[in-house]
């Protein structure tokens, strides 16, 4: 069904903040940081995939995302929702069902067999395809997931994320310069406010993170191995 509500962007962030928060997939530890997959330390991570798992948080999430692009992007923008292997699938499909849309998947790359496709579903010449994902960092392995979309003579202009770090400056504007929109719902930022307001990690732990959100970059070189 076609969500047809449209709550404020700073409540959708704040509540979308609240549910990762409620369902214990926010981790902050600036003592002993996490290893992200570039191999560079972090205080903070997220696992967005926990989300599949809470039925009714999934849920107010999915609408969120379908207004959210319906609102960015218009009403009739889209003819094909693509999720990006292996995380963005299941958002994909929950956000093409809301949408009424058809639902595709791209490849990392070649699956080295068969067709050797990237693109699962059908996607034609011509269509509008979103890109969604389940969060963004510094946008760079969305170009990817864009570049096969458009090899098929399809056009993508946008992705469309739950969670998107919004720390780093060169993020929306690597993507403009690929020509791709960026749509989200809720920050590092927003997150690092609702754990305060909730008290839900000590002064200590969130004034590291938040020295972290202010200056990533240094924070990391100070800490690389």
């Amino acid at each position: 069904m076609i969500p047809a509500t449209f709550p404020p962007k700073d409540e959708i962030a704040r509540l979308t903040a609240r549910a990762f928060l409620d369902i214990g997939a926010v981790h902050f530890n600036a003592r002993e940081p996490f290893t992200l997959a570039s191999g560079l330390p972090s205080p903070t991570y997220i696992d967005c995939r926990k989300l599949i798992s809470y039925p009714r948080i999934r849920s107010m999430l999915m609408d969120f995302l379908a207004t959210t692009v319906l609102r960015d992007a218009g009403m009739e923008a889209y003819d094909n929702i693509a999720g990006g292997e292996t995380a963005g699938i299941p958002f994909a499909a929950l956000v093409a069902e809301r949408l009424a849309l058809p639902m595709t998947y791209v490849r990392k790359k070649p699956k080295g067999y068969g067709r050797n496709a990237r693109i699962e579903g059908a996607m034609t010449e011509g269509q509008r395809v979103l890109l969604v994902e389940d969060l963004t960092t510094d946008g760079g392995s969305k170009l990817s997931f864009v570049d096969a979309i458009r090899a098929t003579g399809a056009t993508c202009d946008r992705t469309a994320v739950i969670f998107y770090y919004g720390i780093f400056r060169e993020t929306e504007s690597r993507l403009a310069e690929h020509g791709v929109a960026l749509s989200w719902l809720c920050t590092w930022w927003d997150m690092l406010a609702e754990a305060r307001a909730r008290q839900a990690f000590d002064d200590e732990t969130l004034a590291g993170v938040e020295d972290f959100l202010n200056d990533p970059r240094a924070w990391q070189a100070a800490r690389a191995r």
